[in-house]
């Protein structure tokens, strides 16, 4: 080797000046070579020699915007524009902003390939695909079929259900293999299924491939988990995929758990907000690619593109966490049903309580009821015990303390063999008070505002949050105060003072407990957040059951039912001494199905009942809300079905100015009113098709102002 090769080493460091501008220049020819992505037009660039044309979804989510636009495939970028991948494209462009050919102008904007065309239906000139931001694609042709069957099902644009089904692109999870696929498991046997009638042949029919639709009313206690995970890998048994929906993060824990411990690591993938956007974009890229078939995740998860899709599986629908709350706010429980016929795969929809759609489910023969013998709930489920007003006028500690006196042995007795679970429905300190000469609320001077207890001493708004020192009755001039609704701390705080000796822990907002140690010991906690008590509680105390019986709902009673059997689902069988006490008027229907633990029968009565009265699930109903005179203006102009009934418009309760709006009040301030169109069965369709393009043409005019539509209103008053 000559000096000179050697010294043309390390990137030509010791090159002549001459050779290094040849060098440059060179660079410079073949940088020319290649059209420059910005400002991204491909003016005069070739197009694609096959399939020049890209059918492209555009992320703009309003529904006047809801179609496909055509757009030219840059010869440059024909090998990664593959249908599914996401791409970006100028869109607005003028129809006489023409040059060289090509449309230009407007903004760029996100979007995904849908399909490749020999041609347009478009006659003019087509503007180029700006970019393909990744060759991955990500949107196949069941989700996109799933997406506009969403979209069209609730009123709402593809764009916006995109936004929901395909996570945000990370580029690092993206450009990292996926793992190899594992063979599919043996099948599991029937294990705690083995205590349904028909658990083990609905576990052998999905294992042989089959596709089973069931409603199932699961038995108390912490085995539901495994039989999901049961379930599960009966599927994988099969060569298809599974995918499960669970309300919140402690859901989707206890079946990872169980699925790893039945099956091992790498045969699922758990989908939580908790994972970070890196891993769970890596993870649903490992679904996508079909290297993973199972997945176990919240409501996002009810999108997740599972390959050869054998089993979908919903837990709790009735929990308020599976109503997706950004347009159009898709249910999961539907969304899945759509999955299930669309693909033709099983269904298995579980809880402890029943809701009114799942027994409809069952009385319309989409699918069939998967319970246990009478028998053996009543050895599964805890003894119930009832506190009613008439017990509580004839207590005398009731009167003077927090506890009526068969509520307060109950405990006391289950604290000698475990832990105590006390439910109470509000959380805070004493988040309601009142003159305790005249019961006039206490209110706010700035705002009106209710006052709060924040502790035994402090008061302060629950609106704008000032603290008020000096609170006097307006009406009558006295300075006490009575707690006339008592929260978990303040709960808390008086157990503790009547079992000194005894641990008390809160479950709640603030602080939401998983587990909890078997050791006696009183667990305070709001519907939702009860944690699981190693071995189960000895007993459990539902306090205050007036405050969630009297919501002015349509399913308050239905709610009130799936919180407390929620509850009392943690507790020991009657067969070991667990024993529930339950503080309502025990001849209310729900008070009495928690009894007896029949949700079936209640969900069925209920059923009946709406089926009468032509409230949902048996009809199909739209709210429709804005101002007023918004409301009347959209309902004059919509083309609904001939058979279309409205109800009202009524006024909205008006939300405070500087408190955060509810999820579906009025902004702060404003004046809203609510109208309800209900149709037959069979014409929900027609109801959505008329509201959206109602909507559709008001969005289009510019200046009309926005109505808030919502499909199957889970809050109807």
């Amino acid at each position: 080797m000559s000096s000179e090769e050697t010294s043309g080493e390390g990137g030509g460091q010791g090159a002549p000046p001459e050779q290094l501008a040849l060098i440059r220049e060179s660079v410079r020819e073949a940088k020319a070579k290649v059209p420059r992505a910005k400002p991204r037009t491909w003016r005069g660039a070739a197009v694609a020699g096959e399939l020049p044309v890209a059918r492209v979804l555009v992320d703009k989510g309003v529904l006047h915007l809801d179609r496909y636009f055509d757009y030219a495939v840059p010869a440059e970028l024909d090998a990664d524009a593959r249908p599914g991948v996401r791409v970006r494209v100028r869109f607005g462009a003028g129809r006489n902003r023409v040059r060289g050919g090509r449309r230009e102008g407007g903004g760029l904007v996100d979007g995904f390939i849908v399909d490749r065309l020999d041609e347009s239906d478009y006659s003019g000139p087509l503007a180029a695909l700006a970019q393909v931001v990744s060759p991955e694609p990500v949107l196949g042709p069941d989700l996109l079929a799933l997406c506009r069957a969403v979209a069209d099902r609730y009123a709402g644009s593809l764009a916006d259900v995109l936004q929901l089904a395909v996570p945000p692109r990370n580029a690092k999870a993206e450009s990292a293999p996926s793992p190899d696929p594992l063979p599919p498991p043996p099948a599991p046997g029937a294990g705690p299924w083995g205590r349904y009638e028909n658990g083990p042949a609905f576990l052998e029919s999905l294992a042989l491939g089959g596709s089973p639709r069931a409603v199932w009313n699961a038995l108390p206690g912490p085995a539901w988990s495994e039989e999901i995970a049961r379930a599960v890998a009966a599927t994988l048994a099969s060569g298809r995929g599974a995918l499960v929906v669970v309300p919140d993060g402690r859901a989707a824990a206890r079946v990872d758990a169980a699925l790893t411990a039945l099956l091992g690591e790498g045969r699922h993938v758990l989908l939580t907000a908790d994972a970070g956007p890196e891993k769970r974009y890596r993870q649903w890229l490992a679904v996508r690619r079909g290297t993973v078939r199972a997945v176990v995740g919240t409501r996002a998860a009810m999108f997740a593109p599972v390959r050869d899709l054998g089993l979908v599986v919903i837990w709790d629908d009735g929990d308020d966490s599976h109503s997706e709350p950004h347009a159009p706010q898709p249910h999961a429980r539907e969304v899945l049903e759509l999955r299930a016929a669309h693909h033709r795969c099983g269904f298995l929809l579980g809880a402890w309580s029943t809701t009114v759609e799942a027994a409809q489910l069952v009385e319309s023969g989409w699918a069939r009821p998967l319970v246990a013998d009478r028998a053996l709930v009543r050895t599964a489920a805890p003894l119930v015990r009832t506190v009613g007003d008439q017990d509580l006028a004839r207590d005398e500690a009731a009167r003077v303390a927090r506890l009526p006196t068969l509520a307060w042995q109950t405990a006391r007795e289950g604290l000698r063999h475990g832990p105590v679970l006390v439910q109470v429905p509000r959380r805070g300190y004493a988040p309601r008070l009142a003159c305790a000469n005249c019961r006039t609320p206490a209110r706010c001077r700035h705002c009106a505002g209710p006052l709060e207890g924040q502790d035994e001493t402090r008061l302060a708004c629950g609106w704008c949050g000032r603290a008020e020192p000096e609170w006097h009755c307006p009406e009558c001039g006295a300075f006490r105060l009575r707690a006339s609704v008592v929260g978990a701390r303040r709960t808390a705080e008086e157990l503790g003072r009547a079992f000194p000796s005894v641990p008390v822990r809160t479950s709640g907002r603030e602080q939401v407990l998983d587990t909890v140690p078997g050791a006696p010991a009183l667990v305070v906690s709001t519907p939702g957040a009860e944690p699981v008590a190693e071995g189960g509680y000895a007993a459990a105390l539902l306090l205050d059951g007036w405050a969630m019986l009297g919501r002015q709902d349509l399913r308050s009673g239905e709610e009130a039912l799936r919180r407390w059997i929620a509850a009392a689902a943690l507790v020991r069988g009657q067969d070991a001494g667990g024993t529930v006490v339950v503080v309502a008027e025990p001849t209310l229907r729900p008070v009495q199905a928690l009894v007896r633990w029949d949700p079936v029968g209640h969900a069925l009565r209920e059923l009946s009942e709406r089926a009468e009265l032509g409230f949902p699930p048996v009809s199909r109903m739209a709210s429709v809300s804005g101002p007023p005179e918004a409301v009347a203006e959209f309902l004059a102009g919509a083309e609904l079905p001939a058979e279309a009934e409205v109800l009202g418009p009524v006024p909205l309760p008006v939300t405070p100015a500087g408190r955060a709006a509810r999820r579906g009040a009025p902004p702060p301030g404003e004046v809203w009113e609510r109208a309800l169109v209900r149709v037959p069965p069979g014409r929900g369709a027609a109801l959505a098709a008329a509201l959206k393009s109602a909507q559709a043409a008001r969005t289009a005019r510019g200046g009309a102002t926005p109505v808030r539509l919502r499909v199957d209103p889970q809050d109807i008053g």
